[in-house]
């Protein structure tokens, strides 16, 4: 039987995504996840991520700061709490909409399977394979 985890992100190690942005996996397989993967990426100040899509559903929940969330080619003005839900296969990118403050959010993909494709280059990686680089402490 998989054992609980505890996980506590000022513990652990968080992935360079470039352009201003970490990502701190939290529930992935190396806990014993066996159906979905979440974690947190902070953003600089006007850092954003590329529009990308994954083959599964993603639910995504701003932390800290003020974020723009482009979904479908829409921008959506997102602040704390706010919460999005977006289907498999939809472009989307989230941005830092402040000049001066940092922003955070929450991630949970519902595949253990997750995968990113980015819509400029169309390289799809599998999520878990980001999640075993070398990072850098948080």
């Amino acid at each position: 039987m998989t054992q609980p985890a505890i996980l506590r992100p000022k513990e652990l190690k968080s992935n360079d995504r470039g352009n201003g942005a970490r990502t701190t996996p939290l529930v992935t397989r190396r806990c014993g996840s066996t159906s979905m993967i979440n974690g947190i990426t902070a953003f600089d100040p006007g850092a954003s991520i590329g529009l990308h899509k994954h083959n599964c559903e993603e639910s995504v929940m701003i932390l800290d700061g003020q974020a723009i969330a482009e979904i479908d080619g829409v921008r959506y003005p997102l602040g704390p709490n706010d919460t999005t839900w977006i289907p498999a296969n939809v472009p989307h990118r989230f941005i830092n909409a402040s000049q001066t403050e940092p922003m955070r959010i929450f991630w949970i993909y519902a595949s253990i399977d997750a995968t990113r494709t980015m819509m400029a280059t169309g390289e799809e990686r599998p999520i878990d394979a980001e999640h075993h680089q070398q990072g850098t402490q948080s």
